[in-house]
């Protein structure tokens, strides 16, 4: 098992610091962000040091977490907005984006493979991972509550202009299991 990565050792707040930082750089300027970050660790006493080098290289792939990120983010806000759940997507939206995020990147690096070389595993396992998550967040029930509410007051205003009678309307809502 290889090492750690230096930046993997870095301090919750150094680490915080240092995204925030990359974000704001527009992920550019990794020479001036390593003088300020071994500034930063040798103030707090550490004697660990990052180079140019090996800030590039994290920040290359938080780029592109950050990308698959706002991505998801933005793919998550138009699904929900067009099922009319923005209160249940409030309580999951942090988990919801975070499994979104890497259900993207596993996609991805499925969808540059070929034939043989994508593993059906991968694939069952984040169908599996997106299923959990919509069932455990209630986002299928909000949804069939929802219709079903949607459906009663067209039965209601149909029996409200004429266009049914009140016993047509309780037959349908017997079917329709929402008596």
């Amino acid at each position: 098992m290889p090492p750690p990565r230096k930046v993997d050792l870095l301090p919750p707040e150094l680490k915080d610091w240092l995204q925030e930082e990359l974000r704001a750089r527009g992920f550019g300027g990794y020479e001036e962000i390593a003088e300020s970050l071994n500034f930063r660790l040798e103030e707090a006493g550490s004697e660990l040091r990052i180079r140019k080098s090996a800030l590039h290289a994290f920040g290359a792939e938080y780029q592109e977490f950050v990308k698959f990120q706002d991505q998801a983010s933005a793919w998550a806000a138009d699904w929900m907005q067009d099922n009319g759940l923005e209160d249940e997507a409030r309580r999951h939206n942090v988990l919801f984006q975070m499994i979104t995020t890497l259900a993207f990147k596993v996609m991805q690096s499925q969808m540059l493979k070929q034939g043989e070389e994508i593993d059906p595993k991968e694939l069952h396992f984040l169908g599996r991972l997106m299923k959990d998550v919509m069932a455990s967040s209630g986002i299928r029930e909000t949804m069939a509550r929802e219709e079903r509410k949607a459906q009663a007051a067209k039965l209601d205003a149909a029996v409200a202009s004429g266009d049914i009678d009140e016993d047509a309307a309780a037959k349908a809502r017997a079917i329709m299991g929402f008596a």
